[in-house]
């Protein structure tokens, strides 16, 4: 596996430690840049990558260390400096172990993952070459085929780092899939999870038991035609694939007592020069924990604490093309939401999937909901609104293994969205619940009660009967 090693050091790596670090191979080394040198890079001598450094992150949000990496962190605000290695390349590993210890031993800090980085001495590469690099590969990619991007991570939870980002739009815009491979030990972060695209894009586990499998379905694969593609079952037909599922995925599925409550919602706000971005995340945040969120990002770790303000200007300046945001919360109160702000002929679209999570013992705040649903409506643009509860994990991190779906709880449409409905469609549904009224009475929003229960998928029939009724079908 390609080793990330991380250094999380209390004071900036200034360019002088930064050198001293990349050394780490001797003098002789060549040191070139990347992406208008957000990225250096150590090379051998025919100037092909060894080991590309990110530009260090100033985290001033507490917890995002031990979130994605399950390390101790130092106290906020602190750096954190990515060195990545090139694949299959020993002496690669050991240059960037290296390249982190210097670093935090110079500046002051610790490296991460303390096995691979032991040692300060000078690492013998004589003779090392790496492999070429195809000149539309990141360097978070690990291989390139014609069909796909691969990028391999061995680390407690692959997150939505600047790396990863950056191979995600190169995959797109070279019309490739993106397949990430991992050990079977690693989860994915939901930033990843809700930005992975669809086929032939998929998480790949490697189990010593089963081979390759696919982390979110299950299914076994196989390397073929340059691609992780689906093992199909000798037994099976056109209209009945069967395909093999892994018996690692399917195992211990007992309920843990752990929930989260999914909320997914669009808001879509008049253009204006005074609107302020990232107000309905915050209400909703508050409505259902009391408190606002801890820091956001256009990457994990999120490094920036909470602001409206800062949030709305990153928006601004992009502007017109899309931003997409992760929001947390704090350790105690674990919480993620990824937001995509776009423009679009009907405004400033806000699409958020938030989710909070609980342990054994602690109550989820469901009678919040209705709450969180009417600031939506009557503050915030509201168009839709989906809540859900799961059995998942408390720290929202998506394992490798089968935790069943989510469970709709409640449904709410936004007051225009009511208003074009043709007569009393919107009120007058199949559900034995009525819908419940929210905002002014002139020019309301409909919040729509489902089961909830985790434990009865049936909800989901009441769910597919709303909606093929609201949609006229």
């Amino acid at each position: 596996m390609t080793k990330d090693v991380i250094a999380l050091t209390r004071k900036m790596p200034d360019p002088l430690s930064v050198l001293a670090g990349l050394l780490s191979g001797g003098p002789d080394k060549l040191v070139g840049a990347e992406g208008d040198g957000a990225v250096v890079q150590l090379c051998d001598e025919q100037g092909r990558p060894l080991v590309s450094v990110e530009a260090p992150l100033l985290v001033q949000v507490r917890g995002e260390a031990q979130r994605l990496l399950d390390a101790t962190e130092p106290e906020v605000p602190y750096w954190w400096t990515e060195a990545r290695a090139t694949t299959g390349v020993r002496e690669a590993e050991q240059l960037a172990g290296t390249f982190a210890a210097r670093l935090a031993s110079v500046v002051g800090g610790t490296a991460w993952p303390r096995e691979a980085a032991t040692s300060l001495a000078v690492v013998k590469t004589e003779g090392v070459s790496a492999v070429p690099t195809p000149a539309a590969a990141q360097p978070a990619v690990d291989v390139l085929t014609d069909k796909v991007a691969v990028v391999i991570q061995d680390r407690p939870v692959v997150a939505m780092t600047a790396w990863l980002s950056d191979a995600l739009r190169a995959a797109a815009a070279a019309e490739l899939g993106l397949q990430i491979v991992t050990p079977a030990g690693t989860r994915l972060s939901p930033a990843v999870r809700n930005n992975l695209p669809g086929w032939p894009s998929r998480w790949v586990v490697q189990d010593e038991k089963d081979g390759y499998y696919d982390g979110l379905s299950g299914a076994v694969l196989e390397w073929k035609n340059g691609l992780f593609v689906t093992v199909e079952s000798p037994e099976a037909t056109p209209r009945d694939p069967r395909t093999p599922v892994a018996g690692t995925f399917a195992a211990d599925t007992a309920d843990t007592g752990e929930r989260q409550l999914a909320i997914s919602f669009r808001a879509i706000h008049p253009a204006d020069d005074r609107l302020v971005l990232g107000g309905a995340v915050e209400s909703v945040w508050q409505a259902i924990t009391g408190e606002s969120p801890a820091g956001w990002g256009t990457e994990e770790p999120a490094n920036l604490p909470w602001s409206l303000r800062q949030l709305t200007d990153v928006a601004h300046e992009r502007s017109p093309a899309p931003t997409w945001l992760v929001v947390v919360g704090t350790p105690e109160r674990p919480a993620l939401a990824t937001v995509r702000i776009s423009r679009t002929t009907g405004g400033v679209e806000e699409d958020v999937t938030l989710a909070f999570g609980y342990g054994p013992g602690e109550e989820v705040p469901v009678d919040a909901v209705p709450k969180a649903a009417e600031v939506l409506a009557t503050r915030h643009d509201l168009q839709s609104m989906l809540a859900q509860i799961r059995r998942a994990r408390r720290d929202l991190s998506v394992p490798p293994r089968f935790e069943g779906p989510g469970v709709p709880l409640a449904f709410a449409l936004g007051a225009e969205e009511v208003r074009t409905m043709p007569g009393d469609r919107a009120r007058n549904t199949p559900l034995r619940e009525k819908p419940v009224e929210l905002g002014p009475r002139t020019r309301p929003s409909l919040y729509y009660p489902l089961p909830g229960d985790p434990s009865d998928l049936s909800a989901w029939q009441d769910f597919e009967r709303l909606m093929r009724h609201l949609k006229g079908a």
